[in-house]
């Protein structure tokens, strides 16, 4: 008989400590499960957060406030669970995607989500705040986050992609510098000359991508080589266009100087016609004082006919127009 009860005992003991144990293991109690413990979000799991009423921390291992703010956010998940409320936070080290979704600019910092509506808690970071916050919904005072800023949104999942592949970068940096020791000038320089490839691939992408969704048109398709000689002839036909207008500009210079040399023949001839006039007396004069003579006419020969005297009459010629 007593070696029956000391094994009911010892049986007794033994389900007490599988009681124990199991109930320090169930989900009400573990760190990673709804329900009055704190929830650990990331980029894999995070759209939890878009279905019912939610508190969450952006928060950094080197964070100093976030530190402090650790006990006090812990202790509020605890409370949190008599107001249906559930607490995440969100390591913005591991998931930095997260942080460009939400555009987090300072540490911590703390959203309230309701049913996909964002609002940043700008209040005290104690915990009877924080309850009272929730209990009391006082959210509804506050404007929610507009269209354009929501992280759901697609421009906000680009943004979250330039945030993580930044923060890859930075990992590939520190990375090069202490595994494989080279120095911070190199990596820069390789980062550089990096950068510079990948912009020329994306122009050339680009400018592929413009040519097949607007195709040149078939005149203005045309060869090197056609191009070339495009070019050739339009430079000839410039310079035999500047020799034309240097021909036309010698010809208006030459009946320049014709039209001049002209003018100055006109204007001695017309001095000689003034002057005729003025000898007329002296020339009367002197047929005074001689003896008149006559002049017997020479016998016309039959058969010869006398030359006609005929003034040489000079054309002038016509002004060009300048």
């Amino acid at each position: 008989m007593q070696r029956k009860s000391h094994l009911v005992a010892v049986s007794c003991v033994i389900a007490v400590l599988l009681a124990q144990a199991a109930l320090a293991q169930s989900p009400t109690h573990s760190g990673l499960q709804p329900g009055g413990k704190l929830i650990e979000l990331d980029e894999d799991n995070w759209h939890r957060m878009l279905q019912g009423e939610w508190m969450i921390e952006f928060f950094a291992p080197w964070c100093p406030a976030c530190k402090n703010l650790a006990p006090t956010w812990e202790r509020f998940a605890r409370v949190a669970k008599d107001v249906q409320v559930q607490v995440a936070k969100i390591d913005v080290t591991t998931s930095p995607s997260l942080s460009g979704r939400f555009f987090v600019t300072a540490l911590p910092t703390i959203y309230h989500v309701k049913d996909g509506e964002f609002r940043q808690y700008r209040g005290a970071r104690d915990g009877d705040a924080l309850l009272f916050f929730v209990k009391k919904k006082q959210w509804e005072s506050i404007e929610p986050l507009s269209a354009w800023k929501k992280p759901d949104t697609i421009h906000m999942s680009v943004l979250s992609y330039f945030f993580k592949l930044s923060h890859t970068l930075k990992d590939f940096n520190g990375r090069l510098q202490e595994e494989y020791g080279l120095p911070t000038w190199g990596s820069y320089a390789l980062f550089a000359i990096a950068t510079i490839f990948v912009g020329a691939a994306l122009g050339l992408m680009l400018v592929c991508l413009v040519d097949f969704v607007y195709p040149p048109k078939k005149s203005q398709r045309q060869s090197f080589s056609e191009s070339q000689e495009h070019l050739a002839d339009g430079v000839e036909d410039l310079a035999t266009e500047e020799i034309e207008d240097d021909a036309e500009a010698e010809q208006n210079e030459d009946s320049d100087e014709e039209e001049q040399d002209d003018d100055d023949e006109e204007d001695n001839e017309e001095e000689d016609s003034e002057e005729q006039p003025g000898d007329a007396p002296s020339q009367e004069k002197d047929a005074d004082s001689e003896p008149e003579k006559v002049e017997e006419p020479e016998p016309k020969q039959v058969g010869d006919a006398a030359p006609e005297k005929t003034e040489p009459v000079r054309k002038r010629k016509p002004r060009k127009g300048d």
